[in-house]
């Protein structure tokens, strides 16, 4: 990719993903399976999957998806650049159909997330942040029947919501998982009401929870079990344009392309 506009083509891949991903949704027809790993997938998943795949191919980078071939740590530790994608991340918001789920795009160089989008096809809120360029939420998307003949980051940054737009909280807040709470973060959010106060606490779906971050809505998500890889990046990198954080619960950077695809805990701040 060599110039920022070429982001807008992603950014229109994310929605018209989202638009298929919906035609599912609303026909509660969704073909649950099991995984492997005893995840589900549904036919959304594999249809945002090939739609995202067959777009991003033209810029001739790798593409690492939860729905694709996931090759050996000893042909991916050459990449320099790669797409980073979960074609539907909150599976489980899916079939819940409580429309917490998202569609996860990023862009990794080097280890980093420097671009990623999030999209909430049933919200219709669109997130994108960029190293260079900050972070930005569109709503609405739907009813703008223009937005699919953007062919300009401008275009899209010129209807958006520069991120964070709230800065004034009186109140601490901390965001985590609506399905997948686990006993350790469990224990450190008491902790930080111990030390904290009052505090807020609020549960989201899928990578709804970076986008709390990178709007200002939240001050705090830790999470301190594993999740994937392709679960963070795009969140990862809106939270950081937007001005926040991500990092490893020893304060370390938290790297991309490791040889498990499986995260470490991490903490992030908005």
């Amino acid at each position: 990719m060599n110039n920022t506009d070429s982001y807008a083509m992603v950014i229109k891949t994310a929605i018209l993903a989202g638009k298929e991903i919906l035609k599912i949704y609303n026909s509660d027809n969704f073909d649950v399976k099991q995984k492997s790993d005893n995840s589900p997938i549904t036919k959304a998943d594999k249809k945002s999957h090939e739609l995202i795949n067959k777009n991003l191919s033209q810029f001739n980078i790798p593409i690492l998806s939860e729905e694709g071939v996931h090759l050996e740590y000893e042909e991916r530790k050459k990449w320099k650049k790669y797409w980073l994608i979960d074609p539907l991340d909150g599976t489980t918001e899916f079939i819940k159909k409580n429309g917490e789920f998202t569609v996860n795009i990023a862009l990794i160089d080097n280890r980093v997330p420097i671009f990623g989008i999030i999209y909430a096809p049933v919200l219709d809120i669109l997130y994108f942040g960029e190293t260079n360029i900050g972070a930005y939420k569109i709503k609405n998307i739907n009813i703008n029947n223009e937005i699919l003949n953007y062919n300009s980051i401008n275009q899209f940054i010129e209807i958006s919501d520069k991120l964070p737009y709230i800065t004034d909280r009186k109140i601490y807040t901390i965001v985590g998982s609506r399905s997948f709470l686990d006993a350790e973060t469990k224990k450190n959010i008491e902790n930080i009401k111990q030390k904290k106060g009052e505090i807020d606490f609020i549960t989201r779906g899928s990578s709804l929870k970076f986008c709390m971050i990178a709007e200002g809505k939240a001050d705090l998500y830790p999470r301190y079990s594993s999740i994937m890889e392709w679960d963070t990046g795009a969140g990862h990198a809106i939270v950081t344009a937007s001005g926040g954080s991500m990092k490893q619960i020893d304060g370390t950077d938290f790297i991309y392309n490791n040889k498990s695809l499986y995260t470490s805990s991490f903490i992030c701040k908005s």
